[in-house]
């Protein structure tokens, strides 16, 4: 579960070293995809490029709020590419941090998805990372869509908490969570 039934991360789950590798990972991307309601919440987030995916609009639109953001309805038949573009990005990492539909639509693009496992964590009636969690597990999914676990990092030895790069062999660009 990424958040609790009322879709909200809750206090336990958010641990230093997870928050320290999220945050240099964001550092080191050109873009950020996120949901409407997902954001980052960090000193340095203004200053990120970012597509903010939204039913709100047609299509893509500048986001009035934040000069450095672009609002994308991927049903609107603006192709991602498009989007990026728009946003002044053309080549470079693209950080995809949620949440569960936005991971979901990138499932088959993904070069490296980093997750972070918090075993002493248990949010009844969470929300999930992915469709079809928890009748199958993260790590099930992830698998069925081409990707293999590879290096574990151990980020808070107190609560077990790790983050797993899942990697596709045939690497086809830089798309991370």
């Amino acid at each position: 579960m990424l958040a609790n039934a009322q879709h909200v991360m809750p206090d336990e789950l958010k641990f230093e070293g997870d928050k320290a590798f999220f945050s240099a990972a964001l550092d080191r991307a050109d873009l950020i995809v996120h949901g409407r309601n997902s954001y980052e919440d960090q000193p340095n987030s203004p200053n990120r490029k970012r597509l903010i995916l939204t039913r709100k609009i047609a299509a893509l639109a500048s986001d009035p709020a934040n000069p450095n953001a672009v609002l994308w309805n991927p049903q609107g038949g603006t192709p991602f590419e498009t989007a990026c573009e728009q946003a002044g990005v053309h080549t470079g990492i693209v950080a995809i941090i949620g949440g569960p539909g936005v991971f979901d639509m990138f499932m088959d693009r993904y070069d490296t998805f980093w997750l972070s496992r918090a075993p002493k964590v248990y949010l009844p009636g969470g929300e999930p990372c992915f469709a079809g969690v928890p009748a199958r597990s993260p790590e099930h999914v992830l698998a069925a869509h081409g990707l293999d676990a590879a290096e574990t990092i151990m980020l808070d030895d107190a609560f077990d908490v790790t983050v797993t790069a899942w990697r596709r062999d045939n690497a086809r660009g830089a798309v991370e969570r």
